[in-house]
């Protein structure tokens, strides 16, 4: 038999158990009350954040190949001027280092100075992409710090407004609304622009070396094609026929 303690205290477990995630989800509530109206927006950078940065990650990944595995795989193509299966290969391969060899297979005979052209117009037109939404992380990174500044002057206008409307006396209960809403918003603006200015640093480094892989790419897609084309201009020591008639009319 169960005592009527034992019987409450298995009662009440429940209870405990869920207290803890409940306290969790009214603190953040709590906090975002207690910030004022300014800690909405910086919420709203947040969420914008790391929409961004997951948005980046996932398209730098899919980007991101192998250079020196798939050029080699393309120069036994090129050599045996199998360009129809190197263009399959190239256009089956996502990233901007692809769509740049693939630029300059469709042209290979063309001359090695518009072949040059072609690459450097290829890569231009995928910076643009690389470079997508960097600004946006960038513009976050420097607006939640400062929203959380203007944040704390508020909760110190806030603050001094008391002092001012109790003719300069205040007991510290009245001012500490006014100064725990200036904290709550300077470390709300300080916990958003923190990891939000890492990965714009991370994310400028990964497009970084993805230019340099184009670069790369381009400078011996280039010189792979220029060293395939068929050589022409030879000088022939063969005497033709109206050059061996010429001597036959010299002799006589």
């Amino acid at each position: 038999m169960f005592t009527r303690g034992e019987i409450a205290l298995a009662a009440a477990r429940p209870g405990l158990r869920r207290g803890p995630k409940g306290t969790r989800r009214w603190a953040v509530i709590e906090y975002l009350q207690k910030g004022g109206l300014l800690m909405w927006p910086i919420l709203i950078c947040s969420i914008i954040s790391i929409a961004v940065i997951a948005e980046r990650l996932f398209y730098l990944h899919r980007a991101t190949i192998h250079v020196g595995e798939f050029l080699k795989g393309l120069a036994n193509l090129i050599k045996r001027r199998n360009f129809a299966e190197a263009l399959h290969e190239s256009a089956g391969t996502p990233g901007p280092v692809a769509r740049v060899i693939h630029a300059a297979i469709i042209r290979h005979d063309l001359p090695r100075s518009e072949l040059r052209e072609i690459v450097q117009e290829a890569g231009q037109l995928e910076v643009p992409k690389l470079e997508r939404f960097l600004g946006v992380l960038a513009t976050l990174a420097y607006l939640a710090p400062l929203l959380g500044l203007l944040g704390t002057v508020a909760g110190m206008i806030e603050a001094f407004g008391v002092i001012a409307s109790n003719g300069g006396y205040a007991t510290v209960t009245e001012l500490s609304a006014g100064i725990y809403k200036s904290l709550l918003t300077t470390a709300a603006g300080l916990v958003v622009a923190t990891p939000t200015f890492v990965a714009y640093s991370y994310l400028s480094s990964r497009v970084n070396t993805l230019m340099h892989d184009m670069e790369r790419a381009g400078i011996e897609i280039v010189q792979m094609l220029a060293e395939t084309e068929p050589e022409s201009g030879i000088i022939s020591f063969q005497p033709t026929a109206e050059g061996s008639q010429r001597d036959l009319r010299r002799e006589k």
